[in-house]
């Protein structure tokens, strides 16, 4: 079994299709909105129990719908490579299957990096398959973090991979230049593997070791920074603060493509959990919609 901290989500009405927050959007004025984006993370794929036929499965579901400008990767896309057992033939094989996986949509992908996506054992720091350079070249990353611009909207992918789950200096000093380039009102989503607030960190860790400093920076972009996006907890769960809207979304593994244990409240469920993905829709003047879709219910 995978070491896990033991999380409870907030409600969500499981088998309704999913579940809407909106986030300061008016019904009576909602509008198209500029983006909608599939939300997937936490897929852990590997070779075994037909989890790459699985998941080819669940990504056609993503996908029907059709309408969807490109895909947001949440990280954790291998089942792992952190643990000490790991060879390089697993790495290998893994990321061969990932590919494989990830080919079958023509849509872009935008990925961050996970915890279990880098392979901390190489025989060496200079070995090519060491750490996350490795991890953000074969997720076709242009770099472990990096930021992009769609129709308006200020995409922000974070590194959370670092001691006590921070940024680096670095990374914070150009996030900080990144927000401050930004024109007034420019809405931004940011996101990272691990949340940066969500109400599944009551029960233990998980999140971002740097929330403080986090939070304060987005305080004083405010005006920008709409939407935190995450993933790694395999739970789903909203948080509204100082006017930002941190999404949690569910993983496309659920319980690691296993059938569950006492504390899962349905088949693949991990928890309350069941797996699945989100679509959200962005707007025009800044406002989101995030919408949980279950692929396996009770």
């Amino acid at each position: 079994m995978m070491k896990r901290r033991g999380f409870v989500k907030n409600s969500l009405a499981l088998g309704l299709g999913g579940v809407v927050s909106k986030v300061n959007l008016e019904d009576g004025n909602k509008t198209k909105p500029l983006l909608r984006i599939a939300h997937l993370t936490d897929v852990h794929i590997k070779g075994d129990d037909m989890i790459p036929a699985r998941a080819a499965n669940y990504l056609k579901k993503v996908l029907v719908g059709g309408n969807i400008d490109f895909i947001l990767n949440g990280g954790d896309a291998i089942f792992d490579a952190s643990y000490d057992n790991v060879t390089r033939e697993m790495v290998t094989n893994q990321w061969a299957i990932w590919d494989d996986f990830i080919s079958k949509t023509e849509l872009e992908v935008y990925s961050c990096i996970g915890n279990h996506d880098p392979w901390w054992k190489a025989p060496s720091e200079t070995d090519e398959m060491y750490g996350l350079d490795y991890a953000a070249k074969r997720l076709k990353m242009p770099h472990r973090y990096y930021s992009f611009d769609k129709k308006g909207w200020h995409f922000i992918i974070l590194d959370g991979n670092h001691k006590d789950t921070k940024l680096d200096a670095p990374q914070m000093e150009w996030l900080e230049n990144d927000l401050s380039k930004l024109a007034a009102n420019t809405p931004v989503l940011v996101m990272s593997h691990y949340p940066i607030l969500s109400s599944t960190c009551a029960w233990s860790g998980g999140q971002h070791g740097d929330y403080k400093e986090l939070k304060a920076l987005f305080f004083q972009h405010r005006d920008k920074v709409k939407v935190c996006l995450s993933g790694h907890q395999h739970l789903a769960d909203e948080v509204n603060y100082n006017g930002i809207s941190y999404f949690c979304n569910g993983s496309l593994s659920g319980f690691w493509w296993g059938t569950g244990d006492k504390e899962s409240a349905g088949k693949y469920f991990y928890q309350q959990t069941p797996p699945g993905y989100a679509i959200l829709s962005l707007f025009h003047d800044g406002s989101v919609e995030n919408q949980y879709f279950p692929l396996e219910v009770i």
